[in-house]
This record gives structure tokens, C-alpha cells and sequence, in this order.
């Protein structure tokens, strides 16, 4: 299991402090969005080549931790 604090921060100045992947302006909402509309993990990295099949799996790892914590605190 990828850990998602690895490859994703929160910074307030950067993109309104939407988390990103780090060393990129790039959010965690982007990659989902692409994956969403149905961009494969290999179309994102042949658009953005900075990025890594880690980074976006991360953003999963991601996704999923924050559902799981909101469905804690319900």
C-alpha cells in the first residue's frame, strides 16, 4: 500500500492550499478528475511526465484515507 504522505502535501499559498503532489502545482482533485473521466494511468503520466504511477495511486491512497475518516466521524 502506497503511503499517501509521501507524495502529497497541503500548502496554504500553494493552489489555495488544495493538497498537491509534491515538487508539482498539480492536486490530488486533478489526477482524480482525469482518472474520473476516464484518462488510464499511462495517459496522465504521457500528458504529464513529471508525474509517476506512485504520485497517482497515491492520490487514491489518498481519496480513500479522507472517505475513511469522514465515515469514522459520522
Amino acid at each position: 500500500m502506497i503511503d499517501y504522505r509521501n507524495y502529497i502535501t497541503i500548502n496554504a499559498e500553494v493552489r489555495f492550499g488544495k493538497p498537491i503532489i509534491i515538487g508539482t502545482r498539480i492536486s490530488v482533485y486533478d489526477v482524480l478528475n482525469w482518472l474520473a473521466n476516464g484518462l488510464s494511468i499511462k495517459e496522465i503520466i504521457d500528458d504529464f511526465p513529471e508525474l509517476n504511477e506512485n504520485q497517482i495511486k497515491a492520490c487514491l491512497s489518498y481519496a480513500a484515507d479522507k472517505e475513511h475518516k469522514t465515515r469514522i466521524a459520522s
